[in-house]
Formats: structure tokens, sequence, C-alpha cells
């Protein structure tokens, strides 16, 4: 990660259940644990089997699955640094300006609410006024992009697909999409849009879960298209405030379905369908459980931000439940940061 002459950086860390915890299994679309494969056995055989995994070779798959991904996990940072290094090198970018955030990307509306959230008078309900969509309870929807920007950001994300320059996979549930920070994305484009532009109003809107104090990010795009991705299983985000905005192209239905916070129980919930329409965003707390409808034709490309606060997620991590156990890492990692006055933190070695 850059700084600016005499700015004095954070140093952030992952959590060390990076490497055990949320496994996705996306043919039984099931999140595991996996310390040992007696403790895997024991916590999961009985709910594969009732998902259909019955047979010996099954479950050699999805060990074999498994295993493959922590080492992908425990090889992450290194790996991706090797790709951002290659893609700076050999890669020619086909509209150089969408790298440079400019206002003029920005949609009114979103200018509008930015102005009246950094006011002294800017209240929540000011606010909201201002928003008009709360789309689901906790979710607000508004205009993030200009038109004209959404298709340029989408000609230069296909180019980028299009090219040898390596990609890395976004995240352990879409297989499609690009990392933008290996990119060049994080400094010129994502920070300046958290930290001008969404942080007047995630400190109005969300300041019971870190709103106020969102001080990193991972950002990526994600892609749904026919033969890809179709849809996204119902999941919760390492985050605490998550931005998903609809960039284009033309497709069909892939409407997003919010339910309740994470520790209430599936079958306590109801969920609600939103519309995903592009150039608008989507807002609301990473905690809260969501997914994605499948698209029935077209293709669709998502920015999606995960912002997270260190001062909340440093006294329990939001994916293991527990106080973090850090582990070292590189550029903004998972949001975790080092209490210099906290002597009991635990601290394991580096395992990337």
């Amino acid at each position: 990660m850059t700084s600016s002459p005499g700015v004095t950086m954070k140093r952030f860390y992952t959590c060390s259940c990076f490497f055990t915890d949320n496994i996705f299994l996306e043919e039984y679309k099931l999140h595991v644990r996996f310390v040992s494969e007696s403790q895997f056995r024991k916590d999961y055989e009985s709910i594969l089997r009732s998902l259909g995994c019955v047979s010996g070779s099954q479950v050699c798959d999805v060990l074999g699955k498994i295993h493959a991904e922590i080492k992908r996990r425990h090889n992450h940072t290194l790996e991706s640094a090797k790709r951002a290094a290659v893609i700076q090198e050999i890669y020619k970018p086909l509209h150089q300006h969408v790298y440079h955030l400019q206002e003029s990307y920005l949609a009114p509306e979103l200018l509008q609410m930015v102005k009246y959230g950094g006011s002294s008078e800017a209240t929540m309900e000011g606010l909201m006024k201002l928003i008009q969509t709360e789309a689901a309870p906790g979710v607000y929807r508004f205009p993030v992009f200009t038109k004209e920007f959404c298709k340029d950001l989408i000609e230069e994300l296909e180019h980028f697909e299009q090219s040898e320059a390596p990609k890395g996979r976004p995240n352990t549930m879409n297989n499609y999409g690009i990392l933008l920070n290996e990119l060049g994305f994080d400094e010129s484009f994502i920070t300046p849009l958290r930290e001008l532009y969404l942080h007047p109003l995630t400190a109005l809107l969300y300041s019971d879960c870190g709103g106020s104090y969102l001080d990193s990010h991972k950002a990526f795009v994600v892609k749904y298209a026919m033969q890809e991705d179709l849809d996204l299983s119902y999941h919760y985000d390492n985050a605490e405030v998550t931005l998903n905005v609809s960039l284009g192209k033309e497709f069909m239905e892939g409407n997003l379905f919010f339910g309740a916070m994470r520790q209430v129980p599936l079958s306590e919930t109801e969920c609600v369908e939103v519309e995903h329409h592009v150039t608008e965003g989507l807002l609301h707390r990473g905690q809260h459980m969501h997914g994605a409808l499948p698209i029935s034709s077209g293709t669709r490309w998502n920015l999606i931000i995960w912002m997270r606060a260190s001062r909340e997620r440093n006294k329990l991590c939001p994916m293991c439940g527990k106080r973090p156990t850090l582990v070292e890492s590189e550029g903004y990692s998972d949001g975790f940061t080092m209490d210099p006055d906290d002597s009991t933190r635990n601290m394991s070695c580096s395992l990337t």
C-alpha cells in the first residue's frame, strides 16, 4: 500500500480464521470450517449426506477442494502481489481515465447527499429524505455513477478480461470478476470514494456498526453471465458496511434478496427481493444476510466495496465471532489493526 509523503499508514492484519473458516462448497451451497479431517467429518458428514454427498469418492472430492482452497488462502498475499506486478508491467489500459476518481463520474444525486452529509446540521432523518428509497430494512438504494462512466468502466474491465494479464478470483463465492487493487484502482479511485464520498453517508446511516470509522476496504467487481456464474448464494460479507453498484450491461432478472442479520436463524427470516438498477448502488450492513437470484439472460457487472472499521472488528472478528488472532499480511488485508496499548493481543506467525 502506498501513502503520501509524511503520512504514516496503519498496519493492517487478517484473522487466523481466514485459513480455517467460511470455506464455501459451491456444489452444496454450504460454508464449512476445516481444522482437521476428523473435525470436519464430525461436524458436516451428516449434513453433506442430506445434501447428496453419499459416496466415498464424493467425500474425497470435497476434501480435495477444501485442501486446495486452504492452500490458495495461504498463498493469497504472495500470489496477489505477483499478479499485480505482472499487470503493471504488461497490461495497457483501454480507458486510463477510469482509474482516477473524478467528481464528474458521480451521480448528481450522490453529490447532493454527500454535501448534506458533510454539513454540521446533517441528521439521519434529513439524509433519508434525500435518499428516498429504503429498498429493504436498513438497505438504501441511490444513484452512484453516471451512465457514461459505467459504460467506460465496463469497457475497461472487458478489455482487461480479454487480455493475457493474470487474474485473481474476487472471493470464495464468485468465480468470475476482478480484484481492483491488483488492477491499480485502490489509491486513486476506491480510497477517495470511500473517504470523501461514502463516509458522510455511512457515518449517519450506520453509526451503530462502525460507519463513522471506516478505515480500510476490499474492492472487486463480479460478473454474472450465461454459462458462467448466474447467481449468488445466501451469505454475509466480511465488512461492516457494503456498497454494491450495478454497472450494467444488459441483463434480465437477477434481483438481490435480503433477509435479517446473520444472528437471526433462517427459519425466522422473511427475505425481501430488491431490484438492482444500472448506475445505482445498494448500501447495507455487511452482516445483513443477502444473495442474488439467477439472471436469465445477458451479462451483469457489479462493483462491490467491503468497507471495514478496525475499531469494531478488533473487538470481534465478524467471520469467526471471536476475538481476532492476528496474522501478518499486506495492504489493507482484512482490516484488523494492532492496538499498541493492548499487550494481550494474540499474534500468530505470518502464514503467507
